[in-house]
Protein backbone atom coordinates (compact mmCIF):
# COMPACT_ATOMS: atom_id res chain seq x y z
CA UNK A 1 0.00 0.00 0.00
CA UNK A 2 1.29 3.44 -0.91
CA UNK A 3 2.02 6.02 1.76
CA UNK A 4 0.40 9.45 1.70
CA UNK A 5 2.93 12.09 0.64
CA UNK A 6 6.68 12.54 0.22
CA UNK A 7 8.64 15.76 -0.19
CA UNK A 8 11.93 14.85 -1.88
CA UNK A 9 14.75 17.42 -1.95
CA UNK A 10 17.82 16.56 -4.05
CA UNK A 11 20.96 18.71 -3.70
CA UNK A 12 23.49 18.63 -6.57
CA UNK A 13 26.57 20.60 -5.61
CA UNK A 14 27.83 22.98 -8.36
CA UNK A 15 25.20 21.94 -10.93
CA UNK A 16 24.65 25.54 -12.00
CA UNK A 17 22.03 27.07 -14.27
CA UNK A 18 24.49 27.50 -17.16
CA UNK A 19 25.48 23.84 -16.95
CA UNK A 20 21.81 22.86 -16.93
CA UNK A 21 21.23 24.76 -20.19
CA UNK A 22 23.80 22.58 -21.97
CA UNK A 23 22.37 19.17 -21.01
CA UNK A 24 19.05 17.36 -20.95
CA UNK A 25 17.96 16.69 -17.39
CA UNK A 26 14.43 15.43 -16.67
CA UNK A 27 12.60 17.91 -18.96
CA UNK A 28 9.35 15.94 -18.75
CA UNK A 29 9.28 14.86 -15.12
CA UNK A 30 10.64 18.20 -13.85
CA UNK A 31 9.34 20.79 -16.34
CA UNK A 32 9.24 23.67 -13.86
CA UNK A 33 12.67 25.26 -13.57
CA UNK A 34 14.22 28.49 -12.43
CA UNK A 35 17.55 30.25 -12.27
CA UNK A 36 18.42 31.13 -8.67
CA UNK A 37 20.78 33.84 -7.50
CA UNK A 38 23.52 32.45 -5.31
CA UNK A 39 25.55 33.95 -2.45
CA UNK A 40 28.95 35.65 -2.40
CA UNK A 41 31.48 33.09 -1.27
CA UNK A 42 31.92 29.36 -1.52
CA UNK A 43 29.93 26.32 -0.44
CA UNK A 44 30.89 27.21 3.12
CA UNK A 45 28.55 30.21 2.71
CA UNK A 46 26.05 28.86 0.17
CA UNK A 47 25.06 25.65 1.93
CA UNK A 48 24.33 27.36 5.28
CA UNK A 49 22.25 29.92 3.38
CA UNK A 50 20.18 27.15 1.78
CA UNK A 51 19.73 25.37 5.11
CA UNK A 52 18.68 28.52 7.00
CA UNK A 53 17.16 30.90 4.47
CA UNK A 54 19.58 33.52 5.81
CA UNK A 55 22.57 35.40 4.44
CA UNK A 56 26.15 34.89 5.70
CA UNK A 57 25.87 38.06 7.77
CA UNK A 58 22.87 36.50 9.54
CA UNK A 59 23.93 32.88 10.02
CA UNK A 60 27.62 33.67 10.58
CA UNK A 61 29.22 31.30 8.03
CA UNK A 62 31.29 32.70 5.20
CA UNK A 63 34.76 31.45 4.31
CA UNK A 64 36.43 28.74 6.37
CA UNK A 65 39.33 30.73 7.88
CA UNK A 66 39.26 34.03 9.74
CA UNK A 67 41.84 36.06 11.66
CA UNK A 68 41.68 35.37 15.40
CA UNK A 69 45.18 35.33 16.94
CA UNK A 70 43.96 35.65 20.53
CA UNK A 71 41.74 32.55 20.46
CA UNK A 72 43.18 30.49 17.63
CA UNK A 73 42.92 26.76 18.39
CA UNK A 74 45.90 26.16 16.11
CA UNK A 75 48.65 27.96 18.04
CA UNK A 76 50.48 24.73 18.79
CA UNK A 77 50.90 24.08 15.05
CA UNK A 78 53.46 26.90 14.76
CA UNK A 79 56.44 24.52 15.15
CA UNK A 80 55.35 22.77 11.93
CA UNK A 81 56.61 25.82 10.05
CA UNK A 82 60.04 24.17 9.93
CA UNK A 83 58.77 21.26 7.84
CA UNK A 84 60.50 21.12 4.44
CA UNK A 85 58.33 22.66 1.74
CA UNK A 86 58.54 19.46 -0.30
CA UNK A 87 56.84 17.64 2.56
CA UNK A 88 54.52 20.37 3.90
CA UNK A 89 52.99 21.06 0.49
CA UNK A 90 52.01 17.46 -0.25
CA UNK A 91 48.25 16.92 -0.39
CA UNK A 92 48.50 13.51 1.26
CA UNK A 93 50.43 14.94 4.22
CA UNK A 94 47.97 17.78 4.64
CA UNK A 95 44.98 15.44 4.42
CA UNK A 96 46.46 13.28 7.17
CA UNK A 97 47.06 16.35 9.35
CA UNK A 98 43.52 17.57 8.63
CA UNK A 99 41.99 14.28 9.76
CA UNK A 100 44.16 14.21 12.87
CA UNK A 101 43.19 17.76 13.82
CA UNK A 102 39.50 17.09 13.18
CA UNK A 103 39.59 14.10 15.51
CA UNK A 104 41.66 15.88 18.15
CA UNK A 105 39.29 18.84 18.37
CA UNK A 106 36.13 16.81 17.91
CA UNK A 107 35.01 18.83 14.90
CA UNK A 108 31.94 17.31 13.24
CA UNK A 109 31.82 19.68 10.26
CA UNK A 110 33.87 19.62 7.09
CA UNK A 111 37.48 20.39 8.02
CA UNK A 112 40.50 20.77 5.75
CA UNK A 113 43.71 22.75 6.22
CA UNK A 114 44.18 23.08 2.44
CA UNK A 115 47.34 25.09 1.68
CA UNK A 116 47.28 27.28 4.80
CA UNK A 117 50.94 28.05 5.65
CA UNK A 118 51.99 26.53 8.97
CA UNK A 119 53.88 29.73 9.79
CA UNK A 120 50.54 31.60 9.81
CA UNK A 121 48.20 28.93 11.17
CA UNK A 122 48.47 30.17 14.76
CA UNK A 123 46.83 33.46 13.73
CA UNK A 124 43.60 31.94 12.41
CA UNK A 125 40.43 30.18 13.45
CA UNK A 126 37.96 27.98 11.55
CA UNK A 127 34.21 28.53 11.21
CA UNK A 128 32.68 25.14 10.37
CA UNK A 129 33.43 23.23 13.55
CA UNK A 130 29.98 21.62 13.69
CA UNK A 131 28.21 19.69 10.97
CA UNK A 132 25.87 21.95 9.03
CA UNK A 133 23.45 19.04 8.78
CA UNK A 134 22.83 18.75 12.50
CA UNK A 135 20.10 20.79 14.25
CA UNK A 136 22.72 22.79 16.19
CA UNK A 137 25.12 23.21 13.29
CA UNK A 138 24.82 26.96 12.69
CA UNK A 139 26.93 29.66 14.32
CA UNK A 140 23.81 31.83 14.64
CA UNK A 141 20.20 30.68 14.55
CA UNK A 142 18.56 27.41 13.56
CA UNK A 143 18.62 25.42 10.34
CA UNK A 144 16.03 23.28 8.56
CA UNK A 145 17.03 20.23 10.60
CA UNK A 146 16.13 21.99 13.83
CA UNK A 147 12.69 22.66 12.35
CA UNK A 148 12.32 19.03 11.28
CA UNK A 149 13.07 17.88 14.81
CA UNK A 150 10.68 20.42 16.28
CA UNK A 151 7.86 19.53 13.89
CA UNK A 152 8.17 15.81 14.41
CA UNK A 153 7.90 15.07 10.69
CA UNK A 154 9.48 11.67 9.92
CA UNK A 155 12.47 12.35 7.71
CA UNK A 156 15.66 10.99 6.19
CA UNK A 157 18.82 13.07 5.63
CA UNK A 158 21.89 11.91 3.70
CA UNK A 159 25.17 11.55 5.57
CA UNK A 160 27.46 13.99 3.77
CA UNK A 161 30.48 11.98 4.90
CA UNK A 162 29.39 8.89 2.95
CA UNK A 163 29.63 8.23 -0.77
CA UNK A 164 26.90 9.25 -3.20
CA UNK A 165 26.17 5.58 -3.90
CA UNK A 166 25.73 4.87 -0.19
CA UNK A 167 23.43 7.87 0.21
CA UNK A 168 21.42 6.86 -2.84
CA UNK A 169 20.93 3.37 -1.43
CA UNK A 170 19.95 4.79 1.96
CA UNK A 171 17.37 7.10 0.36
CA UNK A 172 15.95 4.22 -1.66
CA UNK A 173 15.65 2.12 1.48
CA UNK A 174 13.88 4.94 3.31
CA UNK A 175 11.41 5.33 0.43
CA UNK A 176 10.68 1.61 0.30
CA UNK A 177 9.91 1.55 4.02
CA UNK A 178 7.24 4.23 3.39
CA UNK A 179 7.77 5.69 6.87
CA UNK A 180 9.25 9.10 6.01
CA UNK A 181 7.52 12.19 4.65
CA UNK A 182 10.62 14.31 3.95
CA UNK A 183 13.98 13.39 2.36
CA UNK A 184 17.16 15.40 1.76
CA UNK A 185 19.45 13.64 -0.72
CA UNK A 186 22.98 15.08 -0.81
CA UNK A 187 25.31 14.82 -3.85
CA UNK A 188 28.69 16.58 -3.98
CA UNK A 189 30.87 14.68 -6.48
CA UNK A 190 30.16 16.95 -9.44
CA UNK A 191 31.86 19.89 -7.74
CA UNK A 192 35.20 18.07 -7.52
CA UNK A 193 35.02 16.89 -11.11
CA UNK A 194 34.33 20.42 -12.32
CA UNK A 195 37.38 21.69 -10.42
CA UNK A 196 39.64 19.08 -12.00
CA UNK A 197 38.21 18.70 -15.52
CA UNK A 198 36.08 21.78 -16.19
CA UNK A 199 32.63 22.57 -17.55
CA UNK A 200 31.73 20.51 -20.62
CA UNK A 201 34.39 17.85 -20.03
CA UNK A 202 33.72 14.14 -20.55
CA UNK A 203 34.05 13.25 -16.84
CA UNK A 204 31.55 15.97 -15.92
CA UNK A 205 29.05 14.89 -18.58
CA UNK A 206 29.45 11.27 -17.47
CA UNK A 207 28.70 12.27 -13.88
CA UNK A 208 25.56 14.11 -15.00
CA UNK A 209 24.51 10.96 -16.84
CA UNK A 210 25.03 8.98 -13.63
CA UNK A 211 22.77 11.46 -11.87
CA UNK A 212 20.12 10.90 -14.55
CA UNK A 213 20.21 7.16 -14.03
CA UNK A 214 20.41 7.26 -10.27
CA UNK A 215 17.69 9.86 -9.79
CA UNK A 216 15.41 8.15 -12.31
CA UNK A 217 15.47 5.09 -10.05
CA UNK A 218 14.88 7.22 -6.98
CA UNK A 219 11.95 9.08 -8.53
CA UNK A 220 10.37 5.89 -9.90
CA UNK A 221 10.58 4.21 -6.50
CA UNK A 222 9.05 7.27 -4.84
CA UNK A 223 6.17 7.30 -7.31
CA UNK A 224 5.61 3.61 -6.62
CA UNK A 225 5.58 4.01 -2.83
CA UNK A 226 3.73 7.34 -2.35
CA UNK A 227 0.42 8.68 -3.62
CA UNK A 228 1.66 12.29 -3.80
CA UNK A 229 5.22 13.29 -4.58
CA UNK A 230 6.84 16.71 -4.46
CA UNK A 231 10.30 16.78 -6.10
CA UNK A 232 12.77 19.64 -5.86
CA UNK A 233 16.25 19.33 -7.40
CA UNK A 234 18.57 22.25 -6.74
CA UNK A 235 22.17 23.44 -6.48
CA UNK A 236 24.12 26.03 -4.52
CA UNK A 237 26.13 27.63 -7.36
CA UNK A 238 27.70 26.83 -10.72
CA UNK A 239 31.29 26.84 -11.95
CA UNK A 240 33.33 28.58 -14.62
CA UNK A 241 36.36 27.33 -16.49
CA UNK A 242 39.39 29.34 -15.45
CA UNK A 243 41.20 31.48 -17.99
CA UNK A 244 43.98 33.28 -16.07
CA UNK A 245 46.02 32.86 -12.88
CA UNK A 246 47.44 35.62 -10.69
CA UNK A 247 50.16 35.45 -7.98
CA UNK A 248 48.60 38.11 -5.74
CA UNK A 249 49.97 36.53 -2.56
CA UNK A 250 53.55 36.95 -3.80
CA UNK A 251 52.86 40.49 -4.99
CA UNK A 252 51.54 41.55 -1.58
CA UNK A 253 54.49 39.85 0.14
CA UNK A 254 56.81 41.86 -2.11
CA UNK A 255 55.51 45.13 -0.65
CA UNK A 256 57.67 44.38 2.40
CA UNK A 257 55.14 44.44 5.22
CA UNK A 258 55.22 41.80 7.90
CA UNK A 259 52.38 39.30 8.03
CA UNK A 260 50.87 39.21 11.53
CA UNK A 261 52.43 42.51 12.59
CA UNK A 262 51.40 44.95 9.85
CA UNK A 263 48.54 43.02 8.26
CA UNK A 264 46.98 39.59 7.89
CA UNK A 265 45.28 38.01 4.90
CA UNK A 266 43.50 34.93 3.69
CA UNK A 267 44.05 34.20 0.02
CA UNK A 268 41.06 32.16 -1.09
CA UNK A 269 40.85 30.90 -4.68
CA UNK A 270 38.92 33.90 -6.02
CA UNK A 271 38.99 36.32 -3.12
CA UNK A 272 41.60 37.87 -0.84
CA UNK A 273 40.54 39.17 2.57
CA UNK A 274 42.70 41.55 4.62
CA UNK A 275 43.02 42.83 8.18
CA UNK A 276 45.31 45.80 8.95
CA UNK A 277 47.37 46.67 12.02
CA UNK A 278 48.65 50.03 10.74
CA UNK A 279 47.77 52.66 8.17
CA UNK A 280 50.95 52.29 6.12
CA UNK A 281 50.12 48.67 5.33
CA UNK A 282 46.49 49.56 4.67
CA UNK A 283 47.40 52.35 2.22
CA UNK A 284 50.04 50.37 0.32
CA UNK A 285 48.02 47.17 0.01
CA UNK A 286 44.86 49.06 -0.94
CA UNK A 287 46.78 50.93 -3.64
CA UNK A 288 48.21 47.70 -4.99
CA UNK A 289 44.80 46.03 -5.13
CA UNK A 290 43.23 49.07 -6.75
CA UNK A 291 45.76 48.82 -9.58
CA UNK A 292 44.89 45.22 -10.43
CA UNK A 293 42.90 44.84 -13.66
CA UNK A 294 41.47 41.36 -12.98
CA UNK A 295 39.48 42.15 -9.83
CA UNK A 296 38.30 44.88 -7.52
CA UNK A 297 37.89 45.92 -3.90
CA UNK A 298 34.29 45.43 -2.82
CA UNK A 299 32.73 48.53 -1.20
CA UNK A 300 30.85 48.22 2.07
CA UNK A 301 27.48 49.07 0.50
CA UNK A 302 27.82 46.20 -1.97
CA UNK A 303 28.82 43.73 0.75
CA UNK A 304 25.81 44.84 2.78
CA UNK A 305 23.52 44.34 -0.20
CA UNK A 306 24.96 40.85 -0.73
CA UNK A 307 24.51 39.92 2.93
CA UNK A 308 28.26 39.53 3.37
CA UNK A 309 29.18 42.55 5.48
CA UNK A 310 30.35 41.76 9.01
CA UNK A 311 30.51 44.83 11.29
CA UNK A 312 33.15 43.20 13.49
CA UNK A 313 35.34 42.50 10.42
CA UNK A 314 35.41 38.83 11.42
CA UNK A 315 36.05 37.70 7.86
CA UNK A 316 38.07 40.71 6.78
CA UNK A 317 38.25 44.51 6.73
CA UNK A 318 38.85 44.58 2.98
CA UNK A 319 37.59 42.11 0.37
CA UNK A 320 39.24 41.84 -3.04
CA UNK A 321 37.22 39.76 -5.52
CA UNK A 322 38.57 38.58 -8.88
CA UNK A 323 36.58 38.58 -12.11
CA UNK A 324 34.85 35.49 -13.44
CA UNK A 325 37.31 32.94 -14.78
CA UNK A 326 40.31 34.33 -12.92
CA UNK A 327 42.13 32.50 -10.13
CA UNK A 328 44.57 33.39 -7.35
CA UNK A 329 47.53 31.00 -7.60
CA UNK A 330 49.10 30.12 -5.28
CA UNK A 331 46.49 30.62 -2.59
CA UNK A 332 45.69 29.29 0.86
CA UNK A 333 43.46 26.81 -1.00
CA UNK A 334 46.10 25.35 -3.29
CA UNK A 335 49.54 25.65 -4.89
CA UNK A 336 48.56 24.89 -8.45
CA UNK A 337 45.98 26.09 -10.99
CA UNK A 338 42.72 24.19 -11.40
CA UNK A 339 40.46 24.01 -14.44
CA UNK A 340 37.11 25.01 -12.90
CA UNK A 341 36.21 27.35 -10.06
CA UNK A 342 33.34 29.15 -8.34
CA UNK A 343 33.24 31.88 -5.72
CA UNK A 344 32.80 34.77 -8.14
CA UNK A 345 30.28 37.58 -7.84
CA UNK A 346 26.71 36.22 -7.56
CA UNK A 347 25.82 38.11 -10.74
CA UNK A 348 28.50 36.33 -12.78
CA UNK A 349 26.79 34.19 -15.40
CA UNK A 350 28.33 30.95 -14.11
CA UNK A 351 27.41 31.65 -10.49
CA UNK A 352 23.67 31.10 -10.73
CA UNK A 353 22.19 27.99 -9.16
CA UNK A 354 19.20 26.08 -10.48
CA UNK A 355 15.90 24.69 -9.21
CA UNK A 356 13.80 21.99 -10.90
CA UNK A 357 10.42 20.68 -9.78
CA UNK A 358 7.44 18.61 -10.81
CA UNK A 359 5.18 21.39 -9.49
CA UNK A 360 4.98 25.11 -10.33
CA UNK A 361 7.60 27.09 -8.43
CA UNK A 362 6.30 30.00 -6.32
CA UNK A 363 7.13 33.40 -7.80
CA UNK A 364 8.95 34.53 -4.66
CA UNK A 365 11.55 31.76 -4.94
CA UNK A 366 14.35 33.64 -6.71
CA UNK A 367 17.52 32.94 -4.71
CA UNK A 368 19.11 29.99 -2.93
CA UNK A 369 18.03 31.49 0.41
CA UNK A 370 14.43 30.98 -0.72
CA UNK A 371 14.90 27.21 -0.90
CA UNK A 372 14.46 27.11 2.86
CA UNK A 373 10.80 28.07 2.53
CA UNK A 374 10.22 25.13 0.18
CA UNK A 375 11.93 22.73 2.56
CA UNK A 376 10.18 24.15 5.62
CA UNK A 377 6.63 24.05 4.23
CA UNK A 378 6.07 20.28 4.67
CA UNK A 379 7.44 20.39 8.22
CA UNK A 380 5.21 23.33 9.17
CA UNK A 381 2.19 21.59 7.65
CA UNK A 382 3.02 18.41 9.52
CA UNK A 383 3.41 20.26 12.81
CA UNK A 384 0.08 21.98 12.31
CA UNK A 385 -1.62 18.70 11.49
CA UNK A 386 -0.16 17.00 14.56
CA UNK A 387 -1.18 19.92 16.77
CA UNK A 388 -4.82 19.71 15.69
CA UNK A 389 -5.10 15.96 16.20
Amino acid sequence: MRAERLSLFVFLDAFGWEILQSVEFFPNLLPHRRRLRSILGYSSACVPSILTGKTPAEHGHFSFYFYNPESSPFKWLYPLRVLPRALASRARVRNKISQALKGFYGYTGYFQIYNMPFRYFHLFDYCEKKSLFEPDGMIHGDNIFALLRLSGIPHHVSDWRRSEDDNHDAALAAIRERQVAWIFNYNADLDGLLHVHGVGSEPVLSQIDRYRQRLARLFAEAEECYRDLDIYVFSDHGQANTTANHPLWREIDALGFRFGRDYAAVYDSTMARFWFMNQDARAAITARLSAESYGRIMPRAELEALGAYFPDAKYGELFFLVDEGHLLVPSFMGERPIVGMHGYHPDASSAYAMLLSNHPIPDDVQAITDLYTLMAAPALTWRGRETTR
